[in-house]
């Protein structure tokens, strides 16, 4: 552990402390219990033991704050954030009082285009997204963890194998889904999604870089809105409806 390290980051490579709701207890502890899942902790442990500094705090906090049973739409992200005070668990969400990044920026802009909702649509001012959360949205980013100001540093570590886990958990779920997968990183995990039974929304990454070009634009992609009226249609309607 590295208990006198910031509580912005990383303080420790025991899943013990890091909580999730108990219906994706079984799943992470398979995982953490596989030969995968012990070489991830003890990679995590030789870069905290060599002082690196890795974001965020909770690398489980999407599964803390959305139990399986909650989830009506997931939006599948890639890497946290890698810069410090930013990441908060959830993919393409800040910490509060954190700037808002231009891909969330792009995020609210479409959310107001679509659904005609003001951006940010929160207690208060900011771009944590902690709401959508609790409020059934998986927020989802396949690697977990990141190393300050060094993207994709922990890509092919081994978080991949639980990410993809936790898709096919909710994919096989007793309940529809939509399913939001922006770029071609989160297109890939569609092998992995039944189609015939959940709605699957494609559209370019909200970057800057890709949000406003071919094939399809994230902004004017329609997304929210029709999530939530396929999630109209077939029923259980909850929090998450009034995000997306």
């Amino acid at each position: 552990m590295q208990n006198d390290a910031p509580a912005d980051q990383l303080r420790s490579a025991d899943p013990a402390d890091w909580p999730v709701a108990p219906g994706w207890q079984p799943l992470v502890d398979d995982f953490f219990g596989s030969l995968p899942g012990q070489t991830l902790l003890s990679f995590l442990q030789a870069r905290l033991d060599a002082g690196a500094t890795i974001f965020p705090p909770q690398p489980l906090r999407a599964l803390e704050l959305t139990p399986p049973e909650q989830v009506r739409v997931v939006i599948l992200g890639q890497d946290p954030y890698h810069g410090r005070g930013q990441a908060e668990g959830l993919a393409f969400s800040v910490a509060p009082g954190v700037a808002l990044p231009p891909s969330l920026r792009n995020i609210f802009k479409e959310l107001q285009r679509d659904l005609g909702t003001p951006p940010p649509a929160f207690p208060v001012p900011g771009g944590s997204l902690a709401k959508w959360a609790t409020g059934g949205v998986l927020l989802l980013n396949t690697c977990l963890t990141v190393e300050e100001g060094k993207p994709a540093s922990h890509a092919g570590k081994g978080w991949e194998i639980l990410t993809d886990a936790v898709i096919r958990a909710v994919a096989e779920g007793d309940h529809p889904v939509v399913f939001m997968l922006w770029g071609s990183h989160a297109q890939s995990k569609r092998a992995l999604i039944d189609a015939t039974r959940h709605r699957v929304l494609t559209a370019n990454h909200p970057s800057p870089l890709s949000a406003l070009r071919p094939p399809v634009p994230f902004i004017g992609c329609g997304h929210f809105s029709q999530a939530r009226e396929w999630r109209e249609l077939h029923g259980r309607p909850g929090a998450a409806d009034k995000t997306a």
